[in-house]
């Protein structure tokens, strides 16, 4: 195709926004210009992000590959060095001759440059800016509906009485209020996007311009936005395509689609709607364009969210999702300081110290299972897990295979403790250093926490690769927080390990099972002198979820609470608290007013 031959492309993107629209059969919504635009266009039901959280879904968006893939992107706020073989759809869209203007929130999650890929990246950047007949990609970013709208009040026509919580919620004040500033922040959304849409038909070129709304992730309340359920992973997808393009999505006006679409694949279809060759590597797949193919299945994960770790994988088809989650001792509800800027997250843990929840609702504070599987079908807020019921089996065991397929795949890096010397992308693709097959192995046993297998975790404390003893130590962690005993050898290898992720993680399972003295001491020793900050942090997250003893680690904590690394500072303001006896959930950690200088870039929203 020529340049003049190509459909333009713009994006519409609302931030931390479900299909709570009325496109979507939501009531409560107001959201005429996008309910508008579905009924222009087709809408997909099932369409998934990567990540449900900004940062590592908006790095496989730009890449078209799972942060899983590139070491350290899957964490959120990091830093990851995009190898060379990793493309931008912006850039290759720009060598393709079209103009490329994004407006203006980046947070890719890695060192890429964004003035070396877009024309323009800025609050002002539109397709106006090209050059007369030139085709463009144009992306704007709402911020609206970012989970900060619910920490203030919001103008609108919603009101808390109207709105509908989900089972595993408890009915709060808060709660409601929160939820509906969020559908009235939806409408100031809603009222941009139909801006854009607006400007498009006063410039002529509604008829030449192929639309794309959609969200980086699903909603901002307490399991959502940072969770493995559709509530956090679920976002709206509409696409517009104009008569002269019909045929790139042979559907009629109106329809809506229920095979799976992931956010991963918006690159390889750009790409196919502008005619550019696609690079080799990529993980998505086309789902308007040539070469369409639907999917069976999406896949997402979930790391270090703020200044908690807990690793977990889960895959959706139309049906059902499965999750995996290898971290079952850390409870969904840690405490993130960003998250419990909002009422809705201080009403939940006081309803818990009240005994204020039932069965449901206080899973969110407690243990969670290896495996979670859940018909959405039937059960659509995924409060019956399904997992070891016979009927389900023969579909619990297809979306076992999927996932392990994927991890292999996309030869996933998440298993490589975060800053790591194993995290660059040669190591990390060392069978010798990261034995990829093994490691997962050996973190799904260790996840299972069965006593039995206590003896291979001890065994695996002696393996060459330092990740493999890394996630025997977790399976220690695991037995121990059930109150299972550890051989002295445990701690004959703690004293003589020399990779420190290792050691933070046995001297955890040591202080759970043991006498935590020593071990709280050791933990201290290198959060006071660790080698890098994430490394501190994951010592003092272990200091967190251990026996507390102040006496011992209260004067180092304390010395982290004005430190300029914003997760260490929030982790030691909390831990100071509960070593002191002071922490109430409404006490507020988190200081929005550090943001501000990176707001100026677009990528300070958490």
């Amino acid at each position: 195709m020529s340049a003049k031959d190509r459909p333009n492309i713009v994006c519409l993107v609302s931030e931390d926004y479900p299909p709570r629209l009325g496109a979507y059969g939501d009531p409560v919504a107001r959201t005429p210009n996008l309910d508008r635009l579905a009924a222009e266009g087709v809408t997909w039901e099932n369409a998934n992000c990567t990540s449900p959280v900004c940062a590592p879904s908006r790095f496989a968006i730009l890449t078209g590959r799972h942060a899983e893939s590139c070491p350290r992107a899957q964490h959120m706020q990091t830093r990851a060095h995009l190898p060379a073989s990793f493309d931008t759809y912006s850039g290759l869209m720009r060598k393709a001759g079209y103009y490329c203007a994004n407006n203006f929130k980046t947070h890719y999650n890695c060192d890429v440059d964004p003035d070396a890929i877009w024309d323009e990246c800025s609050p002002r950047a539109h397709w106006r800016g090209r050059a007369p007949d030139q085709p463009f990609m144009a992306v704007f970013n709402a911020m609206a509906t970012h989970e900060s709208c619910t920490f203030q009040p919001q103008e609108g026509a919603v009101h808390p009485r109207d709105v509908v919580l989900p089972s595993y919620l408890p009915d709060t004040p808060g709660m409601r209020e929160s939820l509906a500033r969020h559908y009235n922040a939806a409408t100031r959304m809603d009222a941009e996007m139909g801006m854009r849409l607006r400007e498009l038909e006063e410039d002529g070129l509604a008829q030449d311009t192929i639309v794309f709304y959609f969200s980086d992730h699903g909603s901002a309340l307490p399991r959502s936005k940072r969770y493995l359920y559709d509530e956090g992973l679920r976002v709206p997808m509409i696409v517009r395509v104009p008569q002269k393009w019909r045929h790139l999505l042979p559907h009629a006006p109106g329809s809506r689609l229920a095979a799976p679409v992931s956010l991963v694949d918006l690159f390889p279809t750009f790409l196919a709607i502008a005619g550019i060759e696609p690079p080799q590597g990529l993980q998505g797949r086309v789902f308007v364009g040539p070469g369409c193919v639907d999917r069976t299945y999406v896949f997402a994960g979930r790391h270090r969210m703020g200044e908690r770790y807990d690793l977990s994988r889960t895959v959706r088809s139309r049906r059902y999702r499965y999750i995996r989650n290898y971290q079952p001792h850390r409870p969904l509800g840690q405490h993130v300081a960003y998250e419990w800027l909002g009422a809705h997250y201080q009403d939940y843990e006081q309803a818990r110290l009240d005994g204020g929840l039932d069965l449901v609702q206080g899973r969110f504070w407690g243990r969670k299972p290896f495996e979670e599987f859940y018909d959405l079908q039937a059960d659509p807020d995924a409060t019956v897990n399904l997992a070891g019921q016979a009927e389900h089996a023969d579909a619990l065991d297809a979306h076992r295979t999927a996932l392990d397929e994927h991890m292999l795949a996309i030869h996933d890096a998440g298993f490589i403790p975060e800053h790591s010397p194993l995290e660059g992308w040669e190591a990390a693709h060392d069978p010798a250093l990261y034995p990829l097959e093994d490691v997962l192995a050996l973190a799904a046993s260790s996840a299972r926490a069965d006593p039995a297998g206590r003896d291979r975790l001890v065994a695996g404390l002696g393996h060459a690769s330092a990740v493999m003893r890394y996630w025997a130590a977790q399976g220690l962690i695991g037995l121990a927080v059930q109150g299972h005993a550890l051989p002295d050898e445990v701690a004959q290898r703690c004293a003589t390990e020399t990779d420190i992720h290792v050691v933070i993680a046995l001297s955890e399972a040591l202080g759970t099972a043991r006498e935590p003295e020593p071990w709280v001491r050791r933990l201290t020793g290198i959060l006071e002198a660790g080698p890098d900050p994430r490394v501190r942090l994951q010592a003092m997250e272990a200091l967190t979820c251990m026996p507390l003893r102040p006496a011992i680690s209260l004067a180092v904590v304390d010395s982290f609470n004005e430190v300029h690394d914003q997760y260490l500072r929030t982790g030691s303001i909390y831990l100071s608290q509960l070593l002191r006896g002071t922490y109430r959930p409404r006490n507020v950690i988190f200081d929005e007013g550090r943001l501000d200088a990176r707001a100026q870039t677009g990528a300070a929203r958490l």
